[in-house]
């Protein structure tokens, strides 16, 4: 009866507030959530929310269909008013159960204010399928004494008495409900408009002093659960620039995997008989299914994505012809992949001993002060951003083309094309550490001193795109 009594009272504290919400919900806070949100989700998704209030957030971040839950009729009321695109549902949240999937599951400031969690939380399967993510965010416990004072001061909006959770807490309970967390991150420093100031705040300042920040922003995705999945057809891609002599064992090494395996050679301006060994190789192996191309364009970036373009597996795979990375583990990757652990497998020679020679100490150093740098940057543990080896969907790799508009055409190696197009979508993203083997033909094609200096311009483009935005 207790809990049933703090039910009616919180609904009908909020039927109170409803009138009064349309002009708090302009407020400079509200703002800025909305523009986050409309960053963290692509455009034309199928998104729900719970606790959706007037249904502004949903709005903004422009769903091809969006459905808003409220257990306010009154709210609900204005918000079928303010955007009648948008489809608007009275019911708790706790007892809320969907008949149809979703892309996107949205609870903004809402875990502060249910009374089981955790239910609600698992309720949420009812509206998710594998692939679903659940966006969270709520308010840092630091900021509790500034909040009730801005209460006081009518500088914020009401609330009755609240759950106070930190990260930890969260997470534990998504855990415990079935959801796996992707990423974490803080978000907004200075919640008031105050031209310049507000800007530096939560644009340079925010991403650097995190435990400060006031909102705590999660996304999770189902656990995946072990279930009878399909086999994947599979594209290798293997660019390949002055490395003759590596071809033909590329071809015999490379393992047939899942429903199917196409090996595609791209050429990049070799000035040996790189071009010549291809088509000999391919001749010889026809029980092969085996893929030519000559590039167009320049670097290994534009190799892998003219690749990409003729690929036609389920799952594509980048492989290096100089076979420092053993194309035998390369089952490893779409087991990882196969088994919902992860959607892109990144591969990892910073783990194992290296055979001598495989990598100097030097370029060591830097690819584990990157591996930090990125890691920060991309929201999720990444140890070898450098690693040619990796994996992901083409139906993910499709959507990363789709919004490569947002980073550009800027990266020369290819990695930084997909990470970075990853973390944007919010995939969920796994090391697999390999065993670095030394070169047995050939030389690199990397020059430490010019790339690293690209690499650096790399960091800096991406943090601004992905971590100092307002």
């Amino acid at each position: 009866m207790a809990v049933l009594s703090t039910m009616i009272d919180r609904q009908t504290f909020y039927e109170q507030r409803a009138a009064c919400r349309a002009r708090e919900s302009g407020r400079f806070y509200n703002r800025l959530l909305w523009k986050h949100y409309a960053f963290l989700i692509p455009p034309g998704r199928r998104v729900l929310e719970l606790g959706c209030g007037l249904g502004d957030l949903l709005a903004a971040v422009k769903p091809a269909r969006g459905v808003g839950v409220d257990f306010s009729p009154a709210m609900v009321a204005l918000a079928r008013q303010r955007h009648p695109e948008l489809e608007f549902l009275t019911a708790d949240a706790a007892k809320f159960t969907a008949s149809e999937k979703f892309d996107y599951i949205l609870l903004s400031d809402l875990v502060n204010d249910l009374q089981d969690v955790q239910a609600v939380f698992e309720q949420l399967h009812s509206a998710a399928q594998p692939r679903t993510r659940l966006v969270v965010n709520f308010f840092n416990n630091l900021w509790r004494p500034l909040l009730h004072a801005a209460e006081r001061l009518g500088l914020k909006a009401p609330t009755l008495l609240q759950n106070w959770l930190s990260a930890d807490d969260v997470k534990n309970l998504l855990h415990l409900a079935g959801w796996e967390v992707i990423k974490t991150e803080a978000k907004i420093l200075w919640p008031v408009r105050l031209p310049l100031l507000d800007w530096i705040c939560n644009r340079w300042l925010a991403p650097l002093m995190p435990s400060f920040c006031l909102t705590v922003v999660i996304v999770a995705r189902p656990k995946p659960q072990p279930a009878a999945r399909p086999q994947y057809r599979c594209s290798v891609v293997i660019p390949a620039r002055n490395e003759s002599g590596n071809i033909e064992d590329a071809v015999r090494r490379t393992p047939e995997m899942g429903a199917g395996t196409e090996i595609i050679f791209v050429e990049g301006h070799s000035k040996d008989d790189t071009w010549e060994e291809i088509q000999r190789v391919a001749a010889k192996y026809p029980q092969r299914t085996i893929k030519v191309l000559k590039q167009k364009s320049r670097g290994k970036g534009g190799a892998v994505r003219e690749a990409f373009a003729a690929a036609t597996g389920d799952l594509l795979f980048i492989l290096d012809a100089d076979l420092t990375m053993p194309p035998e583990e390369l089952p490893k990757f779409y087991e990882a992949a196969h088994s919902g652990t992860a959607e892109f497998v990144n591969g990892v020679r910073l783990v194992y001993p290296m055979e001598n020679q495989a990598m100097q100490f030097l370029n060591m150093v830097a690819n584990k002060i990157f591996g930090l740098t990125f890691s920060w940057l991309l929201g999720q543990r990444i140890k070898d951003t450098l690693c040619g080896t990796k994996v992901l969907f083409r139906e993910d790799y499709e959507a990363i083309a789709r919004n490569r508009a947002y980073f550009g055409e800027f990266d020369p190696f290819g990695d930084f094309d997909l990470l970075f197009g990853a973390a944007k979508l919010n995939l969920r993203m796994a090391d697999l550490p390999i065993r670095y083997r030394a070169r047995t033909y050939g030389q690199t094609n990397i020059h430490r001193w010019s790339h690293g200096w690209l690499l650096l311009r790399m960091v800096i483009f991406a943090a601004r795109r992905l971590k100092f935005i307002s």
